[in-house]
């Protein structure tokens, strides 16, 4: 009977370290599968990881059409890496494009929790963002795509 429930503990252990494996993971502009398209052109998708556990940190794509604008903030800290053309951004309480910064391709940014941004493109740009859940985004409906 003990040796049954010893390797039935090891089967477990086994088991449970087999299932925190992960798989190397690696994209570009090219490789990511959109798996949310809006009306307004923008494109969304779920790399890695789940938004909705707390503590559990996921990876996201965002592609952002040339000329859409939108202003928002999120729950969590955001760490973005442009991929794929350049992203604009300014911060502060309403949409604004005229003080936006642009950051090209290669460009790593720090968006803190909570902190309103605006954020478009001039050129077809795509991120790649990191993040801990759980993961909201609220926007204050200012959106502008021509």
């Amino acid at each position: 009977m003990k040796t049954i429930v010893a390797t039935f503990a090891l089967f477990i252990t086994l088991m449970a370290a087999h299932a925190q494996t992960k798989t190397a993971l690696a994209w570009d502009a090219k490789s990511i599968k959109w798996q949310e398209v809006y009306p307004d052109g923008t494109k969304y998708s779920l790399l890695e990881g789940n938004r909705d556990i707390p503590g559990q940190a996921f990876t996201y794509a965002f592609f952002i059409p040339a000329g859409y604008w939108e202003h928002h903030w999120h729950s969590q800290d955001a760490r973005v890496a442009v991929i794929k053309g350049a992203l604009r951004v300014s911060f502060g309480e309403t949409l604004d494009k005229k003080n936006a910064k642009s950051y090209p391709v290669g460009a790593f940014l720090l968006v803190p929790a909570n902190a309103k941004h605006s954020m478009g493109a001039d050129v077809d740009t795509i991120i790649i963002g990191t993040a801990v859940g759980p993961w909201s985004t609220k926007h204050n409906d200012e959106h502008h795509h021509h």
